[in-house]
């Protein structure tokens, strides 16, 4: 059946011009559609495909968090983001989770179909727009942190930031530090509030941004 594929969007006339679009792909087969986030859970769990095209904003169960609990139980299957969202919180938040790919819906269908194959084949994908922000991002050299940059943490949260923006996760935090996993956690939730950030991709774009990670 080639390369076994799960469209999740909540637009009918996109989900099907995309079929569409794939079924002239003779290496491709769509197995299924989903029209949000909690319908994607299920039919990946029940289809067990090779691709997700997860939209980003649908109603309920959005797709960053979809794809993060597909990939908690089914960490084989190679999740790309395709949506209109180019904003780097949405970027760094679809990478936390683990998709493998980003492309916005404006891409050709030759762009859409390489990334597909590229993404189940192990690579990373993203459009010509995401990958320009990604190499800026990771190329533009750190500022030096001020003596005063989140003054308002303690000296314990300022050190789970450092390892925040370094991109370890809690589990990783607290074997290096000696902590348990749940004090871990309050300080993160804790990082979060005094920052006025809502996830760890914010967290970690702040934190660059002063010069950390």
């Amino acid at each position: 059946m080639g390369i076994q594929v799960l469209i999740c969007d909540d637009h009918q006339p996109f989900r099907e011009g995309l079929h569409t679009l794939l079924d002239t792909e003779p290496d491709v087969t769509v197995i299924g559609e989903a029209v949000d986030g909690r319908t994607a859970i299920h039919a990946a769990a029940t289809l067990q495909p090779d691709v997700i095209l997860m939209d980003l904003n649908m109603p309920g169960t959005g797709g960053i968090e979809a794809t993060r609990q597909i990939l908690q139980t089914s960490p084989h299957i190679s999740i790309l983001l395709l949506t209109m969202s180019e904003d780097d919180d949405s970027v760094f938040a679809a990478l936390q989770a683990g998709a493998r790919g980003y492309l916005l819906k404006g891409a050709r269908k030759a762009d859409i179909v390489h990334a597909i194959r590229g993404v189940d084949s192990g690579g990373a994908i993203f459009g010509p727009a995401i990958a320009k922000k990604l190499m800026t991002y990771f190329t533009t050299p750190p500022q030096p942190v001020a003596h005063n940059t989140f003054q308002q943490l303690t000296s314990r949260e300022y050190e789970i930031l450092v390892l925040i923006a370094a991109h370890l996760t809690n589990p990783e935090i607290a074997g290096k530090l000696g902590l348990k996993p749940k004090t871990v956690r309050n300080h993160v939730s804790n990082i979060f509030t005094k920052m006025q950030v809502a996830t760890r991709a914010q967290a970690i774009i702040t934190a660059r941004d002063a010069g950390l990670g």
